[in-house]
């Protein structure tokens, strides 16, 4: 049955802006990036939405709804009282470029610093070969669809604004994904320490929460990359023996 619901829209750019009240159809089955393509063909034509393909797995539709890091293709309406009002702003994290688009080049600027992927020399027979357990780990963390709903959720990032910093969760996952790789010989721990800021996450799992992936950030992304760090710089018995065979 169609029911007319009250939709609270961020409308604005970068130098400012406010929420707009719009009240709509909305039919059953629909998701609140149906809604907004609604309201933008019948109440405000120059809505700017950025989405690509309505499957949940671009990435693109992200935003915050009643103040939660989401995907609008994969938030149902029916999750929502009848009654109660749904915010729509844009992703607190990133500059907005109107309305409910945000500029998320940033993201991107960081992943070229990262070190690429540098295979070990193939053995003689030509075949590279590799444990199950090491090709699962790594292709948990190619799930990412880059929607950057973990770096939006991020308190490092939003709330301490430490983009000179911390790479955030994303940018986490991807160098996990290298470190982690059996084949892999490039040394990122220096960096991970001193440019990417590794030490400055707080392990909260916010990240993790709204991974619509259910990628394990934390668990089995950050936490072993800090281990990392810790085992190559702050561990007292390799301390040692570090220094002993310095000496000779």
């Amino acid at each position: 049955m169609v029911s007319e619901r009250l939709f609270r829209i961020w409308r604005g750019t970068a130098a400012g802006g406010s929420f707009v009240e719009y009240r709509v159809d909305v039919d059953p089955g629909m998701v609140v990036l149906d809604v907004l393509h609604r309201i933008q063909a019948r109440l405000a034509n120059d809505l700017a939405i950025r989405w690509n393909c309505k499957a949940g797995k671009c990435g693109s539709c992200s935003m915050e709804i009643n103040g939660r890091p989401r995907l609008a293709c994969m938030t149902r309406m029916n999750q929502f009282g009848g009654a109660e009002m749904i915010a729509v702003q844009p992703m607190k994290t990133f500059p907005v470029v109107k309305d409910l688009v945000t500029d998320v080049s940033w993201n991107y600027e960081q992943n070229r610093r990262i070190p690429p992927f540098r295979p070990k020399p193939r053995p003689a027979d030509g075949q590279y070969r590799m444990r199950q357990v090491d090709v699962d780990r790594v292709q948990e963390f190619r799930k990412c669809i880059e929607c950057f709903l973990c770096q939006d959720v991020c308190h490092v990032l939003r709330d301490q604004s430490r983009k000179d910093a911390f790479v955030g969760p994303r940018l986490m996952i991807r160098l996990a994904s290298l470190e982690m790789h059996p084949l892999d010989t490039e040394d990122r721990v220096p960096a991970l320490r001193e440019e990417f800021g590794s030490g400055l996450c707080n392990i909260t799992r916010c990240c993790t929460e709204v991974c619509p992936e259910q990628i394990q950030i934390t668990d089995n992304g950050i936490i072993p990359l800090k281990e990392r760090v810790v085992d190559r710089y702050f561990d007292p018995l390799l301390g040692l023996v570090r220094k002993v065979f310095r000496r000779k």
